[in-house]
């Protein structure tokens, strides 16, 4: 149960004993006093209404089946007081008429978030997206197998090696490595500093925006990491002729097969 604070019930009692010391001094208004209670923090056109409406129901036969109008349960239950000085009708612990809003806080009994959350659900937001993106790349996959002709190549023949022997074209970045740097440096220490630096970029970059300006570190690291091995793929592909040599597209004509 809720405890009521000191002062309200002090403000309580005083009203109680001012109200017991206007109804034996004044008798004319008594009928008044009994209809409403000196500290009942009811506005005076309610008052007003509630005193009207008693006055025009007692002219007034009463409601069928004996029962009583609704204007004057209204007015009994808003302006009941105690008879005799007792115990208002209502009240609550020890006789107290505080409002229950006097004491409890709004904030215990309401929970409001004003916090937006920045959420969406997996489906259908996020999978009707990813399957029309699927249904776009296997359409135009399917158009570029019709019009494009992808012939395959003759046999290997072991006994003739092609020259320039070129690996697959997502591999010819770290051939190209190995022309410039010892085995050991290009096949291990590059490549394993690369996987690295990208396994610990989100706990170095733990910024959960998906805002480009916010990201500046993680676009900065993907982009160099992409822009390395497209430069190291491209040289390989178009840059380097018989013997796997350094040559001029435009002048010696490409040696490169899909």
């Amino acid at each position: 149960m809720t405890e009521i604070p000191e002062h309200l019930l002090k403000r309580a009692q005083a009203a109680r004993d001012k109200a017991a010391a206007e109804s034996a001094s004044e008798p004319a208004a008594a009928e008044a006093a009994a209809a409403t209670p000196a500290d009942s923090r009811i506005p005076a056109h309610l008052l007003e209404r509630s005193r009207a409406a008693k006055s025009k129901s007692s002219g007034e036969t009463d409601a069928p089946g004996g029962g009583v109008a609704v204007q004057d349960k209204v007015a009994a239950v808003v302006a009941a007081t105690p008879s005799g000085g007792g115990v208002p009708v209502g009240a609550g612990p020890g006789g107290h008429t505080q409002r229950l809003l006097t004491v409890v806080k709004s904030g215990s009994i309401q929970d409001v978030k004003a916090q937006p959350v920045d959420k969406v659900h997996t489906w259908p937001h996020l999978l009707a997206a990813e399957f029309v993106a699927a249904l776009a790349c296997t359409a135009f996959t399917f158009l570029f197998s019709i019009w494009v002709n992808a012939p395959l190549l003759q046999h290997s023949n072991p006994n003739q090696t092609p020259n320039p022997s070129k690996a697959p074209w997502y591999f010819l970045g770290l051939q190209e490595l190995l022309t410039m740097f010892h085995p050991m440096v290009a096949g291990v220490t590059i490549p394993g500093v690369g996987l690295i630096v990208l396994i610990f970029a989100p706990y170095i970059d733990k910024n959960p925006s998906n805002k480009p300006e916010d990201r500046k570190f993680a676009i900065s690291l993907m982009t160099v990491h992409f822009m390395f091995w497209s430069v190291l793929v491209m040289i390989g592909s178009f840059f380097r002729g018989p013997g796997f040599n350094f040559t001029l597209p435009w002048r010696d004509g490409l040696f490169f097969e899909l």
